[in-house]
Parts: structure tokens; sequence; C-alpha cells
């Protein structure tokens, strides 16, 4: 509990730009959705890569797991996958290596869901009610993970907004406030893998038969 509430006290001491992440990533995946509307092909071309890219190479045993059912085998590779490709390797340690980068591969998984999950047929619109949670609990993990790049970032940068002088002290100070903040994205993505495997596997089926 110690960690959990270390990590939100980062984030209150940075409620502004919480917020505007928030505002950000949600608005971008809402208006992706909107663009789909009026270019279909955008959806169907993307939905094909995204089929590919789990029957084929690293992500395959993902499209396995969900494919025959397995649920805790599921749960876990979601879970590992967004962990370590989606958070980790995609938005904090490229953030370390040149600051704020990783807030661009955030900003493309964002508008990457709208376009791929915008309702444009009566399967997406009855898929999209309960796929909507797993959208919101996987992309607030997210937000924090970019809210810690930005943190690491302008510590960096402008080591006085962490009341430090000397840019290196500005960056380690950053790096150790960005991993508190896994505090609370490892929970919201565990929470995340959990629903998302069972209304995947258990829910919209039922929702959309085959």
């Amino acid at each position: 509990m110690k960690f959990i509430r270390t990590a939100w006290d980062v984030v209150k001491a940075h409620r502004r730009a919480y917020i505007v992440f928030n505002l950000l990533y949600y608005g971008l995946t809402v208006s992706a959705m909107i663009v789909v509307v009026f270019c279909p092909s955008v959806q169907a071309s993307l939905t094909e890569a995204v089929e590919k890219a789990f029957t084929e190479g690293p992500l395959s045993s993902v499209g396995d797991a969900y494919g025959g059912g397995k649920i805790v085998m599921a749960m876990v590779l979601t879970f590992v996958v967004n962990l370590l490709l989606g958070s980790l390797l995609s938005i904090t340690v490229p953030s370390l290596v040149i600051p704020f980068s990783g807030l661009l591969i955030g900003v493309y998984r964002a508008v990457l869901w709208g376009l791929i999950l915008s309702p444009t047929s009566p399967e997406m619109r009855a898929t999209l009610i309960p796929h909507g949670l797993t959208l919101i609990i996987e992309g607030q993990a997210y937000i924090l993970v970019m809210l810690g790049a930005y943190i690491q970032g302008r510590a960096f940068l402008s080591p006085q907004t962490v009341g430090l002088t000397g840019h290196w002290r500005g960056y380690a100070a950053g790096v150790k406030r960005s991993i508190r903040l896994y505090a609370l994205v490892i929970p919201m993505l565990a929470v995340a893998a959990i629903y998302e495997a069972l209304e995947v596997i258990l829910i919209i089926p039922k929702l959309v038969p085959k």
C-alpha cells in the first residue's frame, strides 16, 4: 500500500498534466473512431494487419491462447505483453534515451485503438460495450506510463521542477518518479488483462455468434 500511496502522490503532484494526458489519449481514440466512419477502408486494412500479427511472429502465442479459449494463459500473456512491450519497452525506455520520445508511441496507440475499434458495423457496436471497459482500464495504465515519461523528461531538462539543480540529478529524480508510477500501472494492467481475457473469450462470442 505504501508504494501505491507514493505513486498516487506523484500523480497528485502533476494533476494538471495527468488531466491533459487523459483528455489527449481518450480524445484521440474517439476522434480516430469518427474518422473511420468516413473512411472505413482504413479499419479493414488495419484489422487485417492486427490479425496477421497475432497469428504469425512473436505474438502468435497470444492469439493461440485466445483462439483456443485458454483463459488463464490469455490473462498471463496479455499482462506480460502490455507491461513489457506496451509500457516499458515502448514508452518508458525510449524516453530514458530521448526525453519525451515514448509519448509518440502512446499517442500512436490511442489513434490505432480508435481506428481499429470504431463501431462501424453491428458486430463492432455489440463488442464495443464490453470492450470499452478494457479500453478505459488499459488506457489509464498507458496514460500513467506517459505521465511518467513526461515527468522524467521535464525533470531532466528543467531540474528545478523537482526542486533540484543539475540536469543529471534531475534525470535521476525523474526516473525514480516514473518508476514509482508502475505501482499503479501494474495492478491496472493486471485487472485489464483478466477482464480482457474473460470478455474476449466468454462474453463477445455470445454477443457476436459465428
